[in-house]
Order: structure tokens, then C-alpha cells, then sequence
């Protein structure tokens, strides 16, 4: 004999999708049938378990007065200043032990209760449904204590039949969320694990005759400039649309001319779905997306993706995201030229699809489903491989397809991520494909493409994928006649990434390259009163990959990072090249199906980085593809003699839905002439006296020939050689990378602790002349380094030789001197600006007089590390001096150095000291992406090799 001693939970470790939900059907945001958002405030109670109490609280009538209470949508991890428990980060490892499909009993499980009142004038005939837009992981729900059913698939809609369930007031809807289930298995989708009630919950009047399913066709003719919409229903209606005087039966094609939907030029056509019950708007874009030649068309044009992976994330409410959250997204793409998103690795909410249907982004629509975790036991169990998981696979993938197929955004259905392969993921690409024929299956683990419409990698080198865009990479035969995405590519995990004009070039070279989707958009960092912004291991997690969920293009606040800006310059749709020898500018429209009649052109000229004369470009509205060369004005006089440059830019001509009229679309920069280089004669010479040197308006020590003050300006610490900097996350890489990983290395070679080791001090005729020797403890390499100090009188000129002695087999992080000043502040110069810039990240970089403080300098990577730097600098002023570099030079100052940057792991570990410490320097390393993805190429490697460089120090006050 047997018996339970606590409340069946078998639901939880059932590998099924659940049971009472509804069929998925097509999501639309209103209608004129009634509806009633039930989000707000919600009574919550905490198990540890998920069978620890009964299911009485389902009943009405139960008093939950000492309860506490949560927000829906929301997390509740992130609320209740951690009295509900902590999120937990992982990139792949399950945390929990991988015994498929159970999960622990040590299960956290939340209670939801809300007790809602219909409104007056709700309507007493017809039904209701109850809809979840998302819930993480398992949820268990009843009604005025009659149980409806329960439901896995987190990031994705349920509805359950309520209507004779409903009363006048006081209806219960009780919730049983739990953190872990079966369900968990198929969700290891890099990101915090956050259990709750994340999206909207909400009641729905169903009239008698209201819309149930529909499916809106609404195919492009390029030939014709036809369109033919065909809307079916599962209930007879009519379908309007008064702007092409349709108005025709569900199911009746009709055939017309129309203006294309494309991402440039989102045309959308306001219609509705009219029945006897319910009328829902339509908002329809006319287009065709077909697989032909070998690559993804769209209305008969082939389409480069310049895109990037979006999580959904805010860093106090996690997954809980506002459509205001979701427009601020898409606005700051379409600013910085993004055409396409995938929605990894979930479908998104609802909303955001809309957003991108309205404001022109091609989407990757992903599927809830990643089982990365059972990699670490070579795939063994893996569900997508297991047929008793497939009903719930095929659950997933119709939840996915029937809620969003009426988005004309969407072009690609993705099966979803790192699940390895299997008959799982088989079933699904069948399905998909014989429901919806008039897209294309995504899936980058089929390397083999057996059931994808496209070639699709994730993270492949430069060279690897120059070899696909030349067909020389091999696979299978269908494989090799399909084009190619990179679904993941240059990893945005702090200052980074590099390389990304590089790989630009090769996907606007091989027609086979059709572009690629930047990880990620945003940083996952939790707001945190005491670390700034939290990341894995922050809560104590027994499992965690730190800081790795920090990787994105923008920062947790939605600042645009230093690589949003790079890309928005690499990916530009317009490219602006000058011949400054003819006074001709090239302009090429890179844009796959819009003219250039949106844009107004004006070019400037500047000397020194002042604007001294501009005006506007007349470039004609050259279609897709084409170029033309436009005559410049005549250069302005201008009797200074200074350096002259031209720049040109692209700038919207009229508002937009997405940016005002003036936005900076594109830019180009060329040169008029070369620079004039820093120069003068060395005519004084150093004097000694009491233990002091001077040197025209330098003192220095005369023991150490360490520079003390230039012209009563105090230096604080004597400009000299450095070659660290704080490793950044692209510096150190993943550990499961195969190339070389150079952080790694330089800290085992003790770049970190070099000793400077004084030679000579010498106090010639016309120079002073300290030599050195600049080397690791334990290593024999090391670099011979000279500083020859000369001046006029008024200014101070430092030279630097360097020689490298020893075998160096590895490049050096930065290669340049570091002083500090006492008093520094306000900083103007003189080259690349406004924000940071590296050897393989400076394409947004533009030459320009700039001026920020030393705070405004730094980057705020969410975990520290090297940034700031400015490139191509001729001059640079700050705290009373100024100093001009022959060649231009990389500048950085901060408030701290580089070995307390290099020991913080979060911001609030840094506080300013009394001394600003400032580098020079001649060469930098680049940075690239190998926190999950190639490092620098060889182009930007910093070798160390002999150099010389100089500046030229005079003061300014």
C-alpha cells in the first residue's frame, strides 16, 4: 500500500507541452472586443519546493491577507530586495544536475494570486479566454478554483477557454509558477534564469462570430508591381483595406498595385478583419521572400542582413519589457543603420514584431528552444533527438508560427539555437515548412543544411568565411548552392568588437555572403546599488560564467557602446569616397531597394579641425547600387597653413518616423594635404645644478633624469615606457577558443610588472639623455629604451627609441609612455574623435577638434577594463600642457592606473585618485572578438619591433 504525502506534481517532469491550452492562433494587439489587462499587483507567496503547499489557495474565498506581493509582469527574483531569492546566470551549463526530464526537488515555486472585478459594462454575452504572453518555466493555473490546465514554453502565448467560469466581482485567478521543469531542458538559452509571470496576462471577450485564426498572404509581384492579399479565417468574414479599395471574402484572393513592404521602405497598408462578432485591424505589407540563384530574395532583390541578436533585457526588470523599452530599441537600430534583428533565442513579445513591421527591420524569428547544456556529455539524451520531447518541440514551434506568421518583418523561422541536431528538429523544419512555404527555415547547427534554406554559422573567421563566399568550403552538395549568413558573429562582450569592417568588406564582395547578425544588442547587467551593475556570480551562484552575459552593443542603461557606433559607420548605406587630387567625391548608394532621395548632402572643409567654410552636395538620387562622382567646391583660402581636410555627409532630409530631419546617416573624411609636422631646433642646452636639470622650461631629477615640471606645471610622474593595459574581455578570450589567446600570455610573460631599470642619465650639448632597460622579472627578453629630451627655449621635445632584445613570439598590448599630472580636467585635442577607438575598431573615428573631461573619457564596460583611447591625435591639451605627436599618437587619461583598472571587476571598485594618469602612445594592440570569436587579425597585431616616436610638450596657461 501506498499513498502521497504532498500534492501531485508530476506535471513539472512531464516531458509533454502541457494541457487545456487552447490552439495557438495569430496575436494581434486590439480589436472592438473587449479586454481587460489583469497586470499590476498580484499576491505571491514562496515555496522551496514545488509540492510544499496544497492547492487550496486556488479557491475562492482563501485569505492570502499575509501575503506579499509582486508586479506582473516581472521577475520575482528581481523584486523583494532579494527576500524571493537571486537570479542565476548561465551561458550553457544547466544548473541543476542534467537527468532528463527531471529536475530538483529543491524547486522554488511561486504562488500568484490576483482577484479581479469584470468592469461594469463587460459584455454578458459570447466567451472569454484568459491569455499568458510568458511565463518562466511551468505554470499551473485556475480560475474561481477550477483548475484550466498547465503549460510549458516560456517565451510563448497560452490561452485557456474561461468564459462560464466568469463572474460579475471578486473572480480568483490563481497561478503556480515553478522555476525548474522539464520544460527547463529546452530553455538553456545563455541568459539569466528568471522564474515569474514575465508578460502580460489578459482577459479577452470572445463575441459569438469573432475572429479565431487568421493568416494574412500578402505576396509581391517585382515584375508587375502587383500585389495579391488572400486573408483566411477560421471564421467567415470580410477583409477591407480602403487605401486599394479592397473589400473581398476571407480566403478570396485579390490582386493589385501596390507599394512593396521592404525593411528601407516598410509600406504597411492599414486593413481589417471584419466578422459578424468582431472586427481586428490588419496592417499589411506586400512582399515575397524566395530562395533563387543561391540566395535569399526579397521581391526579386537579393538582401545583405546587417543585423544584430537581441535579447530581450532591462537591467530592473529583466525580461519584463514595456513597448515604450521595445520602441526604444528599434529606434536606436534604425539610427545606427541596422536592417535586421533575430529574436534570440525566443520568439519576443509580441509588441516588438509590430515595431519592426512598422518601423522596417528584417527579422530571424527564433524558436523557444536551446539545449546547449548536453554538450557536455557529447549530446547524449538530448531531447531534440528524443521522440518522447517531440510533441512539445512541435508545441514550441506552432506556438512560434501561428502567434507571429502575420508579420511581413519576418523572413526566416529559426528552429532555434545550439540544440545540437536530431528528429526533433526534422519534424519541426517539416512542419513549419508545409504551414508556411512563403518563408525560409533557419537552424545554424545544421552544418549539413538537410532541413535549412541556409548556410548558417555562427562565429567563423575571416578567412573561413572568405572561403564560403568563394565556394571553396566543401559540405554537402545541397550545402554548396545555398547562401550564407553568419548568425553570430564579432562578439560585443566589452571594448570590442574588432575586426568588423573586415568582415564587412567580405560580405559586400561575395554575393554568397549575405551579411550577419552582431552578438549582441544589449549588456545583461542587473542594477545594483552597491556594484553598479551585477553579473554572474554576483548572487552567489553555485554555477556561473561571469561577466559573459555582458556582450552587447549597448550598455544596460541602453547607452549606445563605442562598437554600436563602429558599426553603425562599418554597415552605412551610403559609401562617401574622395579623390582630393580632382575635388571629386564617390558616392555609392549600398542600399539593397531604396533610392537616395531620402538624404540631403553637405560637405565641409576644415583646417586643423575647425570648420572654416561649408555648404551643401547635390548628389542625385542614385538607386540601389549605383555611384556617382560629384564635384567638390573649390577649397576656401585659408593663410594658417594647417593641416585641410574635406568631409562629407549624408543626413536625413525630411523627419522620419525613426529620426529627425538632420540625422547623421553617413560620413566620409579625406585629407587636402599632409600634415605640418611638429618641428624646431634643438638650441638649448641641459643645465646642472644642485641635484636639478633644466632644459629650456622642463626641470628634471638630475640622479634619475626623471621630468619633474614643465614651465611650473608639476609632473607627478615621469613620462615612460609602458606596454600594459588592463586585458579586455577580447584580450583574455574564451577558453575554448583555438587560436591564440594573447591576455593569457602576456600576464604569464609578466607584461603586468615590468621593471624599468636606469642606464644613464647624460646631459649633452644640446640633449639630455636617459637610457634604460625595460623588462619582466624571470624573462630574458626585454626592451632597450633611450628618451632624448631637446628644447628651444619654450618648448620641450621627448624622442623615443625602442629596441626589443630577446626572442618576443608575442605582440605587445600598447606600446607608448605613461606620466601622471596632479591637476587635469578639461581636455581638448586634436584627431579622432568623439568617442574611443582601436587599431581594428576605428572606423567611426573622425578627425576633428574635440573637447570632453577626463571623466567623460573613460568607457563604462560594465566589468573594467582597457578603454578610452583616442586615435590619431596630432595635439592634445590637458591639465596646462599641451603635446603634439610626431607621428599622431592613441591618447587615454583616467583618474586611476592601469594596474587598478586591470584589479577591478566592477566599476564602483574604481575611485579617482590625486593623479591623473596619462598615456601616449605610438601603437596599440587591436582588440578584436575572441571573447567568442576571432582575435585581431595580423594586420593589427603590435609587434614588437625597434620604433621611434616623439612629442612636443609646451604649456598652455
Amino acid at each position: 500500500m501506498s499513498f502521497r504525502t504532498t500534492p501531485s506534481v508530476d506535471y513539472v517532469e512531464d516531458v509533454s507541452p502541457g494541457s487545456g491550452a487552447l490552439p495557438p492562433r495569430a496575436w494581434y494587439a486590439s480589436s472592438d472586443a473587449r479586454s481587460l489587462s489583469l497586470n499590476g499587483s498580484w499576491r505571491f507567496r514562496l515555496s522551496a519546493t514545488a509540492g510544499a503547499e496544497d492547492d487550496s489557495f486556488a479557491e475562492e474565498g482563501y485569505d492570502a491577507g499575509n501575503w506579499a506581493e509582486v508586479t506582473v509582469p516581472g521577475h520575482w527574483v528581481l523584486q523583494g530586495d532579494g527576500a524571493f531569492g537571486s537570479p542565476i546566470y548561465t551561458n550553457h551549463l544547466y544548473p541543476f544536475p542534467v537527468d532528463p526530464p527531471y529536475v530538483p526537488t529543491e524547486n522554488p515555486t511561486g504562488d500568484h494570486l490576483r482577484v479581479f472585478d469584470l468592469p461594469s459594462d463587460w459584455p454578458s454575452d459570447g466567451g472569454a479566454v484568459l491569455r499568458f504572453d510568458g511565463v518562466e518555466s511551468c505554470a499551473r493555473v485556475w480560475l474561481n478554483g477550477t483548475e484550466l490546465g498547465e503549460f510549458k514554453g516560456s517565451r510563448l502565448a497560452h490561452e485557456f477557454a474561461v468564459g462560464e467560469l466568469l463572474k460579475p466581482g471578486s473572480n480568483v485567478l490563481a497561478v503556480r509558477v515553478h522555476q525548474w521543469s522539464a520544460g527547463s531542458y529546452l530553455e538553456d538559452q545563455d541568459q539569466w534564469w528568471l522564474p515569474g509571470i514575465f508578460r502580460d496576462v489578459t482577459l479577452l471577450h470572445r463575441p459569438a462570430g469573432s475572429v479565431a485564426d487568421f493568416f494574412v498572404h500578402a505576396s509581391y509581384d517585382h515584375t508587375t508591381g502587383e500585389g495579391t492579399l488572400r486573408v483566411d479565417s477560421d471564421v467567415h468574414g470580410r477583409v477591407l483595406v480602403p487605401a486599394l479599395d479592397i473589400d473581398v471574402a476571407t480566403g478570396e484572393p485579390v490582386t493589385v498595385t501596390v507599394e512593396p513592404w521592404t525593411a528601407e521602405t516598410p509600406k504597411l497598408y492599414d486593413g481589417v478583419l471584419a466578422t459578424d462578432g468582431e472586427r481586428v485591424p490588419l496592417r499589411i505589407g506586400f512582399r515575397t521572400v524566395v530562395l533563387e540563384d543561391g540566395l535569399v530574395k526579397v521581391n526579386g532583390t537579393a538582401v545583405l542582413f546587417k543585423g544584430v541578436n537581441r535579447h530581450e533585457w532591462h537591467p530592473e526588470r529583466g525580461r519584463a519589457l514595456d513597448l515604450e523599452t521595445m520602441r526604444e530599441d528599434v529606434l536606436l537600430m534604425k539610427r545606427h543603420n541596422l536592417n535586421a534583428v533575430r529574436t534570440s533565442h525566443y520568439p519576443p513579445h509580441p509588441a516588438f514584431l509590430d515595431l519592426c513591421d512598422e518601423y522596417g527591420l528584417w527579422v530571424i524569428d527564433e524558436c523557444d528552444l536551446e539545449t546547449h547544456g548536453f554538450t557536455e556529455q557529447d549530446w547524449r539524451d538530448n531531447p531534440v533527438d528524443d521522440d518522447r520531447w517531440t510533441p512539445a518541440l512541435l508545441d514550441r514551434a506552432a506556438r512560434m508560427v501561428e502567434r507571429d506568421k502575420n508579420h511581413p518583418s519576418i523572413v526566416f523561422w529559426s528552429l532555434g539555437n545550439e540544440a545540437g541536431t536530431g528528429r526533433g528538429l526534422t519534424a519541426m523544419a517539416e512542419w513549419i515548412h508545409g504551414r508556411d512555404p512563403e518563408r525560409l527555415v533557419h537552424y545554424e547547427g545544421d552544418w549539413n543544411c538537410r532541413d535549412t534554406d541556409v548556410y548558417s554559422r555562427m562565429y567563423a573567421f575571416h578567412d573561413e568565411v572568405e572561403k564560403i563566399g568563394q565556394q571553396l568550403d566543401g559540405g554537402t552538395h545541397k550545402r554548396r548552392e545555398l547562401p550564407f549568413i553568419q548568425c553570430e558573429y564579432a562578439h560585443a562582450m566589452g571594448n570590442g568588437p574588432g575586426g568588423l569592417a573586415d568582415y564587412q568588406e567580405l560580405f559586400e564582395k561575395y554575393d554568397r555572403l549575405q551579411g550577419g547578425f552582431i552578438w549582441e544588442w544589449i549588456d545583461h547587467g542587473v542594477k545594483h546599488a552597491e556594484l553598479g551593475y551585477a553579473y554572474g556570480g554576483d548572487f552567489g551562484e553555485e554555477l556561473h560564467d561571469g561577466n559573459f552575459v555582458c556582450d552587447g552593443l549597448v550598455f544596460p542603461d541602453r547607452t549606445p557602446s563605442p562598437g554600436l557606433i563602429e558599426y553603425k559607420k562599418v554597415i552605412e548605406p551610403v559609401r562617401i569616397e574622395g579623390d582630393s587630387a580632382n575635388g571629386i567625391v564617390h558616392v555609392t548608394n549600398k542600399q539593397d531597394f531604396a533610392d537616395l532621395s531620402a538624404l540631403a548632402f553637405e560637405w565641409s572643409c576644415q583646417v586643423d579641425g575647425e570648420t572654416v567654410e561649408s555648404g551643401s552636395l547635390a548628389v542625385p538620387a542614385l538607386a540601389p547600387g549605383e555611384s556617382a562622382e560629384v564635384k567638390l567646391p573649390e577649397p576656401p583660402a585659408d593663410g594658417r597653413g594647417g593641416e585641410r581636410q574635406w568631409t562629407v555627409r549624408a543626413l536625413l532630409a525630411d523627419d522620419t518616423s525613426w529620426a529627425a530631419k538632420g540625422h547623421v546617416v553617413a560620413w566620409g573624411q579625406f585629407a587636402v594635404g599632409a600634415r605640418p609636422l611638429p618641428s624646431f631646433p634643438a638650441t638649448d642646452r641641459p643645465v646642472v645644478e644642485e641635484g636639478r636639470i633644466t632644459l629650456g622650461p622642463a626641470g628634471f631629477d638630475a640622479r634619475t633624469g626623471a621630468l619633474l615640471s614643465i614651465g611650473g606645471v608639476a609632473v607627478g610622474a615621469t613620462p615612460r615606457l609602458d606596454v600594459w593595459r588592463a586585458p579586455t574581455d577580447n584580450d583574455d578570450g574564451a577558453e575554448w577558443q583555438t587560436d591564440t589567446r594573447y591576455g593569457m600570455l602576456w600576464r604569464t610573460l609578466g607584461l603586468h610588472r615590468m621593471r624599468h631599470r636606469l642606464v644613464s642619465v647624460e646631459a649633452g650639448d644640446d640633449a639630455l639623455t636617459v637610457r634604460t632597460r625595460v623588462a619582466p622579472a624571470a624573462r630574458e627578453v626585454g626592451l632597450d629604451t633611450v628618451y632624448r629630451w631637446t628644447s628651444d627655449g619654450e618648448r620641450l621635445r621627448l624622442s623615443v627609441s625602442v629596441t626589443p632584445e630577446g626572442d618576443w613570439t608575442v605582440p605587445l598590448p600598447r606600446l607608448g609612455v605613461r606620466f601622471g599630472l596632479p591637476e587635469a580636467d578639461r581636455v581638448e585635442w586634436f584627431g579622432g574623435g568623439p568617442g574611443e577607438a582601436y587599431p581594428d575598431s576605428r572606423m567611426a573615428s573622425m578627425v576633428g577638434r574635440w573637447q570632453s573631461t577626463v571623466d567623460r573619457l573613460q568607457t563604462p564596460y560594465v566589468r573594467p577594463q582597457e578603454n578610452g583611447a583616442r586615435a590619431d591625435v596630432r595635439w592634445v591639451e590637458l591639465g596646462g600642457l599641451r603635446i603634439e605627436g610626431d607621428p599622431e599618437f592613441w591618447f587615454t587619461a583616467r583618474r586611476w592606473t592601469t594596474e587598478q583598472l586591470d584589479a577591478a571587476r566592477h566599476r564602483t571598485d574604481l575611485a579617482a585618485g590625486d593623479t591623473v594618469w596619462v598615456n601616449l602612445d605610438h601603437g596599440l594592440h587591436g582588440v578584436g572578438s575572441q571573447s567568442c570569436g576571432p582575435g585581431p587579425l595580423p594586420q593589427y597585431f603590435l609587434k614588437a619591433e625597434p620604433v621611434e616616436f616623439s612629442f612636443v610638450f609646451s604649456t598652455t596657461r
